[in-house]
């Protein structure tokens, strides 16, 4: 079959992934195996890319963003049948879904939205399940109507669905930040109550609109940046998330208020074996919310053509952090 892959570790200005003949994917009895028919890319496609060298004979092969259609089902696969369309994220210690075919355990996945194409579903996966893991339960348990959530980076992948799902599941009031005049709108058509200009104070805009504090912080981007400030903005036992990589996190000056910190890492439950089944719960929660209408796909950039200049268009713009929403590619 048909894979994008590399086998040596590169930067973008080397860019080596390439079209090749990988045999087909043997599944195992709880997976699915899926004719990929989009995928969309994620800042871990060109870490992994930096990062990961090929063992042995077979490329890496990138790709955690998936929807298509399944061909075959393993013995022990319950609620999905061939000719399902689904979609999911997947497991990192497997290959990725940039080819024509994928194996996926099918307790992390889930069948995609019915009002989606391919394309628009392939978008959602990976960023749902990380805002979600993120925010219940450990970060919001019961948030009230005067309750408020800001994120850091609403433009962004991550960002852009985490409002969303806070607007579509809870009371609260959803704030985010933002500078360029399109990420600024971005954000306003997710959902956004109010949209923070991150190149300023941040207090100073809160006070601005008589906001004393908010309850929690989801940091999507630069949290090292954000930490002298985060107490300021937190309420006296409030809660900051993050999901970036900071080399160091000093949060010494959060003692005081009590806060509480966590981290939120969506591939966490399938590298350790961990209450796997509930990501693929989590995603037929998202396709229902998706089929009542309140929550829209985030793809902003649909690349057509499942080729290697696709794929580095994708990793170059992604790599820019100029990019708002998801961008996916379509296969042909």
């Amino acid at each position: 079959m048909k894979a994008l892959g590399y086998f040596t570790a590169h930067q973008l200005s080397s860019f080596a992934i390439e079209e090749l003949e990988v045999q087909e994917p043997v599944i195992n009895d709880h997976d699915l195996l899926v004719r990929v028919k989009a995928v969309s890319v994620n800042p871990v496609d060109y870490k992994i890319r930096q990062s990961r060298h090929a063992e042995g004979k077979r490329p890496v092969i990138l790709g955690w963003d998936v929807s298509g259609i399944v061909e075959k089902t393993g013995s022990l696969v319950k609620g999905f049948k061939i000719g399902d369309e689904v979609y999911y994220a997947g497991d990192l210690k497997r290959d990725g879904g940039n080819a024509q075919l994928h194996a996926v355990d099918h307790r992390i996945a889930a069948k995609k939205p019915s009002n989606l194409d391919f394309a628009h579903a392939a978008a959602l996966p990976l960023t749902s399940l990380t805002a979600y893991e993120a925010l219940f339960p450990r970060a919001i348990s019961s948030m009230e109507a005067n309750d408020k959530v800001l994120i850091i980076g609403g433009a962004g992948g991550v960002g852009s669905i985490a409002i969303q799902i806070l607007k579509a599941m809870t009371n609260t009031m959803v704030l985010a930040t933002a500078s360029r005049p399109d990420t600024v709108a971005w954000c306003k058509r997710m959902g956004a109550d109010l949209v923070l200009d991150h190149t300023r104070n941040l207090h100073q805009q809160l006070d601005q609109h008589q906001i004393k504090n908010v309850d929690v912080i989801f940091g999507t981007t630069h949290s090292a940046q954000y930490l002298e400030i985060i107490p300021q903005l937190l309420r006296p036992f409030g809660h900051f998330c993050l999901i970036d990589d900071p080399r160091i996190l000093d949060i010494a000056g959060f003692k005081t208020k009590a806060l509480s910190v966590h981290w939120e890492y969506m591939f966490a439950k399938t590298l350790y074996g961990f209450d796997i089944a509930s990501q693929g719960q989590i995603l037929q929660t998202i396709a229902q919310l998706v089929e009542k209408g309140k929550i829209i796909s985030t793809a902003n950039m649909i690349l057509k053509g499942f080729s290697a200049e696709n794929l580095r268009k994708a990793h170059e713009m992604l790599e820019s952090g100029k990019s708002s929403g998801k961008i996916v590619i379509e296969f042909d």
